[in-house]
């Protein structure tokens, strides 16, 4: 049943700079009506949010054959994901990842638009937007308003809490995460994060897409970080920090932990492949919401964001990157 919520601001003055971040109140009414659920089988799916996490993510579910509107803000911002995604799709082909019928189809069933057109007749909606706790809020408001009542809404958030975010809606049983790994279309994880009140019924109907979608589901629940980046991010941080006191170089560093630990990727690639903007961002959920120093961010990083060397999406990050993305050198 819907409950009445308020989301207001506290200061947070991390980073040298005052921020506000989130703090609920929460009213519950006396009279209480129960929100009609949609149809059990999903079918249409809103993605909002056209970068790097949000095209992958409706490119992955047109591939399985669900109806896709993927949006931006800038609605030519999400034009150009959906060219993206049909180069990535023609690639797929000429790889025999993929047949061309099932590429054809899969692009036909996505459709670029704004968000009132994206939310009209959506099933689910996929949030994809920057990790920002306040911009995720102000969207959820917006969308619970715009979306039919039956309808879900899921974050693909990495480290902001389910529970604050379905607090800005009158359907937190609706709201859940979808926490999608990079690249989408190629890794197999899906986090899903369970907030205070998010129902059974949501749950599993959101377990039976992520296996519709071909991957694997991990349950967590919601607390900053949830499992991956809960792990993650100190990995990250202290191979920032070996790089920092010069310990080590970037590519000798990232190859000890390839060789040595069996990961396909070192920390410092993997920090520029995700955006170090967004590594940074994570942290300080993580740091604030868990009340430890173990997720401080390095000054390296924070120097390297300052400076807008935010990784592979700006050719520049702990290495130079060209315009396809492929590493040049150490930084």
């Amino acid at each position: 049943p819907p409950t009445t919520w308020r989301c207001k601001s506290a200061l947070n003055t991390s980073n040298g700079a005052q921020k506000r971040t989130p703090h609920i109140d929460v009213e519950r009414p006396r009279a209480q009506k129960a929100i009609p659920m949609a149809s059990e089988r999903v079918e249409r799916i809103a993605v909002i949010g056209a970068g790097q996490m949000g095209s992958g993510i409706a490119q992955t579910c047109a591939t399985a054959g669900y109806t896709v509107a993927l949006c931006d803000l800038d609605e030519a911002r999400a034009q150009a994901a959906r060219s993206r995604i049909e180069a990535a799709l023609e690639k797929a082909t000429a790889r025999g990842k993929l047949s061309v019928q099932a590429a054809s189809e899969a692009l036909a069933r996505l459709q670029a638009t704004n968000l009132p057109q994206a939310l009209a007749s959506a099933d689910l909606v996929i949030e994809a937007v920057t990790e920002d706790p306040e911009l995720k809020q102000r969207l959820f408001r917006e969308i619970d308003a715009q979306l039919p009542p039956g309808a879900l809404i899921a974050s693909n958030t990495s480290s902001i809490s389910i529970t604050q975010l379905a607090a800005c809606t009158h359907r937190p049983e609706q709201v859940i995460g979808l926490h999608f790994m990079n690249p989408v279309p190629i890794m197999k994880l899906v986090e899903i994060v369970l907030g205070e009140r998010t129902s059974e019924e949501t749950h599993q109907r959101m377990q039976l897409l992520v296996q519709q979608l071909g991957k694997t589901a991990v349950v967590s629940k919601d607390r900053p970080g949830f499992i991956v980046n809960r792990v993650l991010i100190p990995l990250l941080n202290e191979a920032c920090l070996t790089l920092q006191e010069g310990v080590a170089s970037a590519e000798d560093i990232d190859a000890a932990v390839r060789l040595g630990l069996a990961h396909p990727m070192g920390p410092l690639e993997l920090a520029d492949l995700i955006g170090l903007d967004t590594v940074l961002a994570i942290t300080e959920v993580m740091r604030t919401g868990l009340h430890s120093d173990k997720y401080q961010a390095p000054a390296l990083l924070k120097e390297k964001v300052d400076a807008g060397h935010l990784g592979r999406k700006t050719g520049e990050g702990f290495y130079r990157y060209d315009e396809r993305g492929t590493k040049l050198g150490n930084n």
